[in-house]
């Protein structure tokens, strides 16, 4: 179309609008660069903590000072991936960072969550042409994702959200609010009542611990 900006593939895909990745050479260097760091980043062991910790900061775009993250992990290209304070996700976790991914602080991922940016044409001629978008993810503060969640292109889950084993989430989920299914669908606020229960958890625990 006349008059419209000329731009790479890269920066079409980190607009959000189609692209196609095998036509933009720097796309290219990125992936093989993420595979490189995450072909690492697996192979260390439970010996090699400031190693895995060194390998993820050059990876991602951004981190907190303090987080964890259990091999193996997975991205397309880490750049585009920001995560706050206290990160932690456990094993088998998948990002595909077309687009940006912003993660906040405390957020907690169980065992094979999988957060995607990516996304494809409905289109199956338009799709066939190699051409793909992508829609980025912000995940909010004191969050946690159970196993084996799907988190897809475009959406915000709010603060103080607890996301159930196996979701699927395809639309936005507020802030404070306990959620499960497929799809994933908001099945109660987190209350007054649940910060008692687990103080008085917590209590016990302590008092456990220091007689």
């Amino acid at each position: 179309m006349k008059g419209m900006e000329r731009m790479t593939d890269k920066e079409l895909m980190l607009k959000g609008e189609l692209y196609i990745p095998a036509n933009d050479p720097q796309l290219a260097k990125d992936c093989a660069r993420s595979r490189r760091i995450t072909r690492l980043f697996n192979a260390t062991t439970e010996a090699d903590l400031d190693t895995r910790e060194e390998l993820i900061r050059e990876l991602f775009g951004g981190t907190g000072e303090h987080f964890y993250i259990e091999p193996p992990f997975r991205c397309d290209y880490g750049s585009n991936i920001y995560i706050g304070e206290n990160f932690y996700t456990n094993f088998d976790c998948i990002i595909l960072d077309v687009c940006e991914v912003h993660i906040g602080d405390n957020v907690m991922f169980g065992p094979r969550v999988c957060v995607y940016t990516a996304g494809h044409p409905i289109d199956p001629g338009v799709r066939t042409e190699a051409l793909e978008f992508g829609k980025p993810v912000t995940i909010g503060n004191n969050v946690w994702v159970g196993g084996n969640v799907v988190i897809n292109p475009g959406l915000t889950i709010g603060d103080n959200v607890v996301i159930g084993s196996g979701s699927v989430v395809t639309r936005d989920i507020p802030d404070g609010v306990v959620a499960a299914g497929n799809p994933c669908r908001v099945l109660r606020k987190v209350t007054e009542e649940d910060r008692k229960y687990w103080e008085a958890e917590r209590e016990k625990y302590d008092q456990t611990m220091n007689g």
